[in-house]
């Protein structure tokens, strides 16, 4: 059974000395939520007197410019930003090599009270993995959304007989952000100890949004008509994102509609080309703006400016950016497929099946009903800042740290 935790008090006056390990850490927004939710988790934790170390490697996409394999200062955070041995494993395979890592991991190692590994088929996991049963530090897991056998299974079949299973095994706790993530647990897992298990979904940073930008700047950037509806996608661009079905539920309303368009924002991750072929084929070039990566005020400029905001995943272990969109007012599409749909439902948008067809009427309510969307943005506002705010969520996660054996 999974034991759900929202918001619990800590003891005052307990401090603990906690390593976060994730692949990619800020600036590396590109890699995709997980990097935002460790950030802000390790920032939260910082604010309530923690000192939290961060080993991460120096970069997905590209290198940072940022010192390697010794420890740098990120906004209070203690950060190792290890070497890649190559950027080909992290760029294609997404599988980084910091082949300095195990030196210094089997060094410090006994300095932490607790350790947090996020995401779970990595090089850095097992590193981890090994110093932390040696020395009998404990650790929580936290796959964040890399647990199913989707996509490569061969590899992470033999990544899970040689390391994986081990990782999970001897973890004290492991978190699940979702019902959607925990069900692949299961599939992927059949030995899992469900004991473990425990619920805390992500959070936001909600002073981002407390004073949110004039609406228009965005459309005016992109030179969209102030009086069109606005439909974004914003995050990686994959194909798991499932904007293929998108594209054909907008292909469809604008034979209804001369008035919206269609953005979808974004990093590259192997995907673009071909939608591109699908746009250009279905003759909506002129209709639709792929506008690149958008980060920190021009993100919040597209949300605030969009009417809608869908996220069309075949499978999204929470779904950040629908929280995001939320925050700015902007009513939300989703399907149930996205970890976040529990938390969506009947409050700030609409929840539908993976299915073109669903997407289309779900759009076509949306866009026909000011009003309508206008209360569900307002419904949202309320729900994340009275319970998802990070702060909220890092006091469950020091309630594990501290009560972890």
């Amino acid at each position: 059974m999974i034991c759900i935790i929202l918001y619990l008090v800590t003891n005052g006056g307990i401090f603990i000395k906690i390593l976060q390990v994730t692949n990619y850490f800020k600036p590396s927004w590109e890699a995709g939520g997980p990097v935002r939710a460790t950030y802000e988790l390790s920032k939260s934790l910082v604010q309530d007197g923690h000192k939290v170390t961060v080993y991460t490697t120096d970069g997905y996409k590209h290198r940072l410019n940022v010192e390697t394999n010794k420890p740098v200062l990120v906004d209070g955070i203690n950060t190792y930003y290890f070497k890649n041995l190559s950027l080909c494993f992290s760029k294609n395979m997404n599988f980084p090599l910091p082949y300095c890592a195990p030196i210094i991991i089997k060094r410090e190692i006994q300095n932490f009270d607790v350790i947090h590994i996020h995401d779970y088929r990595t090089f850095l996991a097992a590193a981890i993995h090994h110093y932390a049963v040696k020395y009998n530090i404990p650790y929580i897991l936290q796959p964040r959304g890399s647990m199913p056998l989707l996509g490569k299974i061969n590899q992470k079949k033999v990544f899970d007989y040689f390391f994986g299973n081990s990782l999970v095994k001897d973890a004290k706790r492991i978190i699940t952000s979702s019902k959607v993530e925990s069900s692949y647990y299961y599939s992927s897992l059949p030995d899992l100890d469900t004991s473990k298990l425990i619920y805390i979904p992500n959070g936001l940073n909600i002073e981002e949004y407390c004073k949110l930008p004039e609406k228009g700047a965005f459309k005016k950037k992109y030179s969209i008509n102030e009086n069109d509806l606005v439909i974004l996608s914003l995050g990686r661009i994959h194909e798991i994102k499932g904007l293929n079905i998108l594209i054909e539920a907008y292909s469809n309303l604008v034979k209804f509609y001369d008035n919206i368009k269609l953005i979808i924002a974004g990093p590259d991750d192997g995907y673009l080309k071909k939608l591109k072929e699908l746009v250009e084929n279905l003759n909506l070039s002129d209709q639709i703006i792929f506008t690149g990566p958008l980060y920190e005020q021009e993100k919040i400029k597209a949300y605030v400016d969009a009417d809608i905001f869908v996220l069309s995943s075949m499978y999204e272990s929470f779904g950040n950016v629908v929280f995001e969109a939320i925050a700015c007012g902007t009513p939300v599409i989703i399907t149930d497929r996205c970890g976040v749909s529990d938390i969506v439902k009947n409050e700030a948008g609409f929840v539908i099946e993976y299915d073109p067809s669903q997407l289309f009427n779900a759009l076509n309510v949306l866009l026909s009903d000011q009003e309508l969307r206008e209360r569900l943005g307002e419904n949202g506002i309320k729900m994340v800042n009275d319970y998802f705010a990070w702060n909220k969520i890092a006091h469950s996660f020091e309630n594990i740290y501290k009560n972890i054996s």
